[in-house]
């Protein structure tokens, strides 16, 4: 059995704290959903009593920091066969969810509980950064009990152990001092110990959110000495370059594509069209006055031209041609908690969220 956990309370004379049995153990499931913290992770919580296809209803259902949908199970007075079952056929529901329904099950959530946020904004807030594309692509179990037999210590020990079932315990053991209340909170098995599982079911395409086809992120490096947004603004253009993980992906960038644009740390400045592939700068042509010209011969604040290194990577800054729809100075960028944002210097916007809040800010729907 897991160690059981003494407390003493010492503000006066030091006297043990009795542990108590849990007045109604459904409580806990008030308790988890008002203070995920005591799973010992940031968790957000997508739904409560989530129906699945089988007819039984998940307790808790929440994603972790990575997209990993989480199942939190109750014990409740269930035997340690049935709570272990029962919470595998759940896995074997969960691991067959796509992108989308994972954000209609917190839709629905939000719904029945009066919220008002997107999935978006609420995975901000939990866990301060932009969802991942990919959602479910793994997922983890967690029995939450107040007690715990040794039957279901031993089930639990040898599906994570033997089989790699991300299976965990949560034991939280409950106290009472005159009309204090405190929980105390044991994993069965070290939580460091038990990662996430694959899912496996659905394929990796539903698992992440769905491409429209023909918007794009890009990032522009705006640096001091090097590249400058007022340039890119002025004579329609993006760009990026000093190393070839940098330019790679811009040179990706398909004609008629429709980018959004952003500057890191200050949030997005244009939507615009691409108008011709990529080029190195030296190469690169712009629109100036209803006429193409060499965009190395106009007066240009930033600088494009990096030094020659000796490891034959390709240093160039490539440039890409394009129609501005909508631009704005650096102090006017748009951002929102829950907008995408990475390290690439393009790729393909999934994130529905970005894209319908940044078109609105600019007028573009």
């Amino acid at each position: 059995m897991g160690t059981k956990i003494a407390m003493w309370r010492i503000d006066g004379e030091p006297r043990r704290v009795q542990p108590a049995k849990l007045a109604l153990e459904s409580r806990l499931e008030d308790i988890i959903e008002t203070q995920t913290d005591v799973l010992g992770q940031p968790i957000l919580l997508i739904g409560r009593q989530v129906p699945t296809k089988y007819g039984k209803f998940i307790d808790l259902l929440g994603v972790n920091a990575d997209g990993d949908v989480v199942v939190i199970e109750l014990k409740r007075d269930r035997t340690p066969r049935d709570v272990v079952a029962q919470v595998l056929d759940y896995a074997s529901w969960v691991q067959d969810l796509e992108n989308t329904e994972v954000r209609a099950i917190f839709d629905d959530y939000q719904r029945r509980t009066g919220g008002a946020a997107s999935f978006d904004e609420a995975f901000a807030e939990v866990f301060g950064d932009g969802a991942p594309d990919d959602l479910n692509t793994r997922h983890q179990l967690i029995v939450v009990a107040s007690d715990m037999d040794d039957a279901t210590e031993r089930l639990v020990a040898y599906l994570s152990g033997g089989y790699q079932v991300p299976i965990n315990v949560l034991l939280l053991d409950y106290f009472a001092d005159g009309d204090r209340e405190y929980l105390a909170r044991t994993w069965l098995i070290d939580d460091a110990s038990v990662t996430a599982t694959r899912s496996g079911a659905a394929s990796a395409a539903k698992k992440q959110a769905a491409w429209n086809g023909h918007d794009w992120y890009v990032s522009f490096g705006e640096e001091a000495g090097g590249r400058s947004w007022d340039d890119a603004r002025t004579h329609g253009f993006v760009s990026a370059g000093g190393g070839e993980w940098f330019s790679r992906t811009m040179r990706q960038l398909p004609v008629g594509a429709r980018v959004l644009t952003h500057i890191p740390k200050s949030g997005y400045v244009a939507v615009g069209e691409v108008l011709a592939p990529a080029r190195p700068f030296e190469d690169a042509v712009v629109d100036h006055d209803g006429s193409e010209v060499p965009l190395s011969s106009l007066a240009l604040q930033g600088t494009y031209v990096f030094p020659e290194r000796d490891d034959d990577q390709d240093q160039r800054e490539w440039v890409v041609p394009v129609r501005w729809l909508t631009a704005v100075p650096r102090a006017e960028a748009f951002w929102k908690p829950g907008f995408f944002a990475n390290q690439n210097s393009a790729c393909k916007l999934r994130n529905e969220y970005t894209i319908s809040e940044v078109s609105s800010h600019f007028g573009l729907d």
